[in-house]
């Protein structure tokens, strides 16, 4: 099944229960409640309002779905918990759309009140789960026939995953893992696995076979004691998007991460990617493009007489571009106002420190003021970056921070921000060591992110721009012409 076409079938369900229920709901007022205040019939006429109600209303509650985060992983619903979420959601927009277009109506007695409240929510709750059960049953049954399934990859050869698979494989009710092949852990190590799948090589061939066979998920079924081997493999796993699976012993190792989903009669538990609640990623995603949308049109004036005075500084272009690493490891172009003389670096890359002598005079004032980074909500709505998180580094000095500090990865598992907690708490660094030492602050930002933390990182960030502080970064953040 294709996931967009799936996506845009809930989306056209939902919509067409929001307008239905509207529709009828507007016929109920109309029919019943305006009449017991008028002491007559009132004529059924569906104005140019209705119409425009008709359009925004159910408009309104897919975005509103899409911000609680219900088109996210479609293929792994549950009716029952799509019962719960589809009755919440639906009581809260009722809610609102009561106290902001229903308390005005025309009403007999105050009991209408109640009657016009739980009206609609039993229309719109009723139609919305009506169609979304049909689609997700039938989602389920595909699964359950093995009609469809997700490309999936065994780590580890041993005895234990061979129990794990045919388990798996055996479920009169399967849960969807089509298995592609397997991982050992070293070349030498014999599997009783091949005689039912077929071995792809070892852990340092994981990255081809997940473009080559196109993976969704991965099943990680190796000793528990193996502690080492365990977070080597989960930070090589944390910067892509899969969805991961432990064997219960793995349990009390991952814990922190992990959350338990009974598979029939092979208990898994899923390693989450999602850092955030669903509905919090979708509106902090929301809350990027929004803001720098406006940004970019306040800041035109600034642009403006940024890009003269650096014209008039020195010689060289107005924008600077370089290559930074982005979500799930992913290159993307970063830009920024250039704040060094053209051709800096005409050795490599080369980290900069206060007072270096390639700075402009402009551009110590850019970099004291942040000013130069204000070109870089192009790449917030593009979605490359986020307002908020760590600072994108350049794979030349990622490779170092790697080798001495290998769960620096785990940063990849968001986007990068023009502003973080570690630049916040710690500054600007200019050499690796300084960069190592910035690192727990990004990582305590990725085990701890939210709303209200990105707020109070915007809120110091705009404090310290205003206060002209930290002049001094990363090469890999500054060290540009």
């Amino acid at each position: 099944m294709n996931k967009k076409a799936q996506v845009i079938r809930y989306l056209s369900f939902d919509f067409i229960a929001a307008a239905a229920s509207w529709i009828l709901f507007y016929i109920y007022r109309k029919q019943y409640i305006e009449p017991q205040y008028f002491g007559t019939e009132v004529p059924l006429e569906f104005t140019s309002r209705f119409y425009l109600g008709l359009l925004i209303i159910p408009a309104l509650w897919i975005l509103f779905y899409y911000l609680w985060g219900y088109y996210s992983n479609i293929y792994r619903k549950s009716r029952l918990l799509e019962l719960g979420q589809t009755f919440l959601s639906s009581l809260i927009g009722v809610v609102v759309i009561f106290f902001t277009l229903i308390l005005d109506d025309y009403i007999g007695s105050y009991k209408n009140y109640y009657q016009l409240f739980f009206t609609l929510f039993a229309l719109h709750f009723g139609l919305t789960y009506t169609f979304r059960l049909i689609q997700t049953s039938r989602i389920i049954h595909r699964i359950h026939t093995r009609k469809f399934g997700f490309n999936t990859l065994l780590i580890g050869g041993n005895e234990k995953a061979l129990q794990t698979y045919k388990e798996l494989s055996t479920q009169v009710r399967p849960a969807g893992f089509r298995f592609v092949g397997f991982l050992t852990i070293n070349e030498s190590d014999y599997s009783p696995l091949e005689e039912f799948l077929p071995r792809l090589g070892t852990l340092k061939n994981f990255p081809e076979v997940t473009e080559k066979y196109q993976l969704e998920e991965v099943i990680i079924a190796i000793e528990s004691s193996q502690h080492d081997l365990l977070t080597g493999i989960l930070t090589s796993l944390q910067n892509r998007t899969l969805t991961i699976w432990g064997i219960p012993d793995l349990f009390d190792l991952l814990s922190g991460n992990a959350k338990t989903n009974a598979i029939y009669s092979s208990p898994l538990f899923k390693i989450s990617n999602g850092i955030m609640p669903a509905w919090q990623i979708h509106m902090k995603r929301l809350i990027d493009v929004v803001f720098s949308v406006i940004a970019i049109i306040l800041f035109l004036p600034v642009y403006l007489v940024i890009s003269i005075c650096i014209k008039l500084d020195s010689k060289g272009p107005v924008l600077y571009k370089q290559e930074r690493i982005g979500r799930f490891g992913i290159p993307f172009t970063i830009y920024k106002f250039r704040t060094m003389v053209d051709k800096a670096e005409p050795h490599g890359p080369e980290l900069s420190a206060h007072n270096d002598s390639r700075i402009t005079p402009i551009g110590q004032f850019l970099r004291r003021t942040h000013l130069d980074e204000i070109p870089q909500f192009y790449n917030v709505i593009k979605g490359e970056m986020s307002l908020v998180g760590p600072r994108p580094e350049r794979k030349f000095f990622i490779d170092q921070i790697v080798k001495r500090a290998p769960h620096f990865t785990h940063l990849h598992k968001i986007r990068p921000g023009i502003t973080s907690w570690g630049q916040v708490k710690y500054g600007y660094a200019s050499t690796v060591e300084e960069m190592l030492k910035r690192l727990p602050y990004d990582l305590v930002y990725l085990k701890n992110i939210s709303l209200y933390i990105d707020f109070k990182i915007l809120i110091y960030t705009i404090i310290s721009c205003f206060k002209g502080s930290n002049p001094v970064e990363t090469g890999n953040s500054r060290n540009h012409t």
